[in-house]
């Protein structure tokens, strides 16, 4: 009788483990996917940034780039992607009030921020489910090039945050240090056909 239970329980948990390797094996290719998308319009941003601030190290033709030209690149590398992908980035504290996050975007963050405060954060992609759609979340942490125009206001040049006030009259993207999160770059993608 026992070796009945013994085997009926091995069973079981084979049946579990194959149950869930699917689903966990779609959320990985999910991930996968996503930050492949997320990454092409990175290397974008982040290219067209380091050329910014390599030309002019006070970050003001960098905040120029982020003002004017930003939104636009995103809308170019977005138009690459297939139908129904869309990659965008926001944050608790926005810059650009087309930035400002959703209900789940702000649920992801502050757990994000709870985890760093609690010292159990790894950068890795976050899968969630809203609305039929998957989306991946990679957060941006704040590095030191970012201080230039998200640092503490005192500490940013002066140039940089007239322009900063120029055009973004409410902004809440300053006041960061180094390590802390700027941010997530969202990549949102038509779910899976067959996923749970």
């Amino acid at each position: 009788m026992k070796k009945g239970i013994l085997l009926v329980s091995v069973v079981a948990a084979v049946m579990l483990q194959a149950g869930e390797a699917p689903a966990s094996q779609e959320k990985k290719s999910v991930a996968m996917e996503g930050v492949g998308y997320i990454k092409m319009l990175g290397k974008e941003l982040k290219g067209e940034l380091k050329k910014h601030l390599k030309q002019d190290p006070t970050g003001l033709q960098a905040a120029h780039f982020c003002s004017k030209s930003a939104q636009d690149l995103a809308k170019k590398v977005n138009a690459k992607y297939p139908e129904g992908v869309r990659v965008y980035r926001t944050a608790l504290k926005y810059r650009n009030p087309a930035n400002k996050p959703d209900a789940t975007d702000t649920k992801v963050m502050e757990q994000i921020e709870a985890q760093m405060k609690a010292g159990t954060f790894k950068k890795k992609p976050i899968v969630v489910e809203v609305d039929g759609k998957e989306r991946v979340y990679v957060p941006l942490i704040v590095e030191k090039t970012c201080l230039k125009c998200h640092g503490p206001a005192e500490k940013i040049d002066p140039k940089v945050r007239e322009t900063i006030a120029k055009y973004y009259p409410h902004d809440m993207a300053t006041g960061f240090t180094e390590g802390t999160l700027r941010g997530v770059i969202v990549a949102e993608l038509p779910a899976k056909k067959g996923a749970n």
